[in-house]
């Protein structure tokens, strides 16, 4: 318990309760979405890639032309000369977010990706 006291006060957290609140809504949020494909679901959807890959700027902006529906908004950040950050802002049923997903970021020349959800309830 020490440590799990160190870690909410770290957070920010005034109390143990609110942080143990914290942790199960996130619980069952996540167990929501691994379990219910219609959720309906907000999230963010970051990927770093190589913009000197042939062709996948084009084929990452048609991805996500398929996708207009979920897609709230989108943020393009050039990191250095040969990289690239997108982050989409997204909200629908859990099952066309990770569609998205996994298209995006099995593209070749796409480095790393992650898939952050969070309940719209």
């Amino acid at each position: 318990m020490k440590s799990f006291d160190q870690v909410s006060q770290a957070r920010g957290y005034r109390n143990r309760s609110q942080a143990i609140s914290d942790l199960v809504r996130k619980a069952i949020v996540e167990y929501n979405w691994e379990n219910d494909s219609e959720a309906q679901v907000a999230g963010t959807l970051a990927l770093i890639y190589d913009h000197h890959t042939t062709g996948l700027d084009s084929l990452l902006n048609e991805i996500q032309h398929d996708y207009h529906s979920i897609i709230v908004s989108s943020v393009h950040v050039h990191l250095d000369h040969d990289n690239c950050l997108e982050v989409l802002v997204v909200k629908g049923k859990v099952k066309l977010i990770r569609e998205l997903s996994d298209r995006l970021l099995t593209q070749k020349g796409v480095k790393n990706g992650h898939l952050s959800i969070i309940a719209v309830d």
